[in-house]
């Protein structure tokens, strides 16, 4: 069959593309007056910042394909949908350098990163025949840095146009020319993961890993010796498992002893061969669904003049609800990261690291990677795993649907090579890089290298499957892992306090930590021995046979066999096979759901 990729027609364009951004209809202005053409279209709340909506509130990854000339560029397994934008793609990208040398576009051009070695320039270009899209180019640049006088690039391009219509949206990137173009879409999103998954790319190809994880530096005292000692964290996770949440949280630790967490980055970060990072942004583009109780930096910074605020409920007066999401569900902000704030007595102290890079791991007593899944089943809370353990957590992704979110495919896995949807070709040769660098970090500094898990989710949840139509009914809600209980896990393994025991998955559970039993959270107290190794089981077949469909994208014989060896010892545990929706033992239990919509009232009666 022949291919639906036409290498020729991309490079034609690319050429073309260079002379159409050229032309007298391109507005090339700098951050203040794109601040004042932005401003003119948004609702300025009650603490004085700009709000706008949105046609479009998520990214379109089901719409975004790869444009290039074989396995290294192309998706992997491409949908009948993507195919059809592939087959299609010449035809719009004619259409692209036709309406670069009409339309009105704006131009701004920014860079990513500060670093010596490697800092993007990104250059943005958004059509502005509707004057509400300056708003996406100044929500976008605010993310970004000024470019600095000889720094190495390399130069990338975005073009948006949004007028498209939406049943021709779509989502081209060319990988090789370091151009993405999103058509249709007015979602700032789409723009901020164009330049990052590009540079995630390039820097791939210059030694370095592009992570989908957040940094930050956090100082403890530890436990045995009652000295402070500095990691630096990365902390995985797929969107909604909490990565922003916790890359922020204090975890309860004492700033009067010299203890506390310092927020690098939250999102993109490239994982050097010495174990230092180069971040990527200098604010962040953050989902808004924060309380305050429990994310009180993220809530600060939220709440701070200086926040572009996006898709998020607000009243006659100005004032903003975070949590009320009746009309869309992925609110997001540009915050400043230096209004993440926490107050400690009368002050109001910044959070935010010094840099946006985190330092070798020469300079630190050590380096954690710390993968956070949602699970509502039998996953435990924390895990201390092995450094193969922890390739193998990077190559499974895991996390499961919500039945708040997902409702048909609740309880289902969620897997994803490294928390990361933004990978250009082949997902193996990340996992090959990720172990690489980490098993020469572990070699060359014993004991500085750690490898947790959370759960974040809950544990206890029942689902009943209806076998003849499949609908699933959610029985039993999960109880949910308490904010202060996860917060002491993670001080915990930090301050090097936490006990383990070995586990059914194979790794070390957290069974006490600063004098909490975790007793309370045995599976055992939910399910019956047999619901338990029914879950296990199914754990281990999902993971198996992802392993194998990574293993047909590159992934190294090496790595298969460590991760098969340690799916057999995992199985070779289990005895029975049950249903995992079968009678549940008698528990009660108080649960609570992703989140209750209490904002959703009764209807009022009429006025007479």
């Amino acid at each position: 069959m022949a291919s639906p990729y036409d290498p020729l027609v991309y490079r034609q364009f690319a050429e073309n593309f260079r002379h159409a951004v050229t032309g007298k209809n391109i507005e090339h202005i700098g951050m203040g007056t794109l601040r004042r053409k932005a401003w003119r279209t948004a609702f300025r709340t009650a603490q004085g910042s700009p709000l706008w909506w949105s046609a479009i509130s998520s990214r379109m990854a089901a719409k975004t394909v790869y444009l290039g000339s074989g396995p290294a560029i192309v998706l992997p397994k491409p949908s009948a949908q993507q195919l059809s934008i592939v087959e299609k793609a010449p035809e719009q990208l004619h259409k692209v350098v036709q309406l670069l040398h009409t339309m009105p576009f704006v131009h701004v051009r920014r860079q990513m990163g500060d670093n010596p070695e490697f800092n993007p320039i990104c250059n943005l270009y958004v059509c502005t025949a509707d004057p509400k899209n300056y708003r996406i180019a100044y929500e976008w640049a605010t993310t970004m840095g000024d470019v600095k006088k000889n720094r190495p690039g390399p130069e990338f391009f975005m073009v948006d146009i949004p007028m498209e219509h939406q049943l021709r949206m779509q989502i081209l990137v060319l990988p090789e020319y370091d151009i993405n173009i999103a058509l249709g879409s007015d979602y700032t999103g789409e723009c901020k993961k164009g330049f990052l998954r590009q540079a995630m790319f390039r820097a791939d190809q210059m030694g370095m890993l592009g992570l989908h994880a957040g940094t930050k530096i956090v100082r403890v005292r530890d436990a045995a010796s009652g000295k402070l000692k500095t990691f630096a964290v990365f902390m995985f996770g797929l969107t909604a498992t909490g990565k922003s949440t916790w890359s922020c949280h204090q975890l309860g630790l004492d700033p009067e002893q010299g203890e506390g967490t310092w927020v690098a980055q939250d999102d993109i970060v490239f994982l050097r061969r010495d174990g230092s990072s180069y971040g990527t942004e200098q604010n962040y583009y953050v989902k808004t669904d924060v309380d305050p109780r429990f994310q009180e930096a993220m809530y600060s910074a939220l709440t701070h003049p200086t926040a572009l605020l996006e898709n998020v409920m607000v009243n006659h007066k100005g004032e903003l609800d975070f949590l009320d999401e009746r009309l869309g569900e992925n609110g997001r902000a540009v915050i400043n990261r230096h209004q993440l704030k926490v107050k400690r007595g009368k002050k109001w102290i910044s959070i935010c690291y010094e840099s946006i890079n985190t330092p070798p791991i020469e300079e630190l007593d050590g380096i954690v990677f710390a993968f956070i899944t949602r699970r509502n089943t039998i996953m435990p809370f924390a895990q201390r795993l092995t450094p193969e353990q922890g390739v193998l957590a990077y190559l499974w992704g895991e996390s499961t649907h919500s039945f708040a979110t997902v409702p048909e495919k609740a309880g289902e896995s969620v897997r994803i090579v490294g928390m990361d949807d933004f990978i250009i070709g082949a997902q193996g040769r990340k996992v090959n890089v990720f172990y690489d660098i980490v098993m020469d970090l572990v070699h060359r500094y014993p004991g500085k290298v750690h490898f947790f898990q959370y759960n974040t989710g809950g544990m206890g949840e029942i689902i009943e499957v209806d076998q003849a139509t499949g609908k699933k009914k959610l029985v039993r809600k999960a109880e949910r892992v308490p904010i202060d209980l996860m917060a002491a896990l993670q001080r915990a393994h930090l301050r090097g306090n936490a006990e383990h025991a070995p586990g059914r998955l194979g790794t070390e559970y957290v069974v006490r930590c600063e004098g909490v039993d975790l007793s309370a959270w045995d599976p055992a107290r939910f399910y019956s021995e047999e619901q338990i190794e029914a879950y296990v089981a199914e754990l281990v077949a999902g993971r198996r046979a992802f392993t194998d469909e990574i293993a047909d994208q590159g992934l190294r014989k090496d790595i298969v066999a460590l991760a098969h060896r340690e799916l057999d010892r995992i199985a070779g545990r289990i005895s029975a096979k049950a249903e995992r929706w079968a009678e549940a033992q008698a528990l009660s239990l108080t649960a609570a759901e992703d989140r209750a919509p209490g904002y959703v009232l009764p209807w009022p009666r009429a006025v007479r």
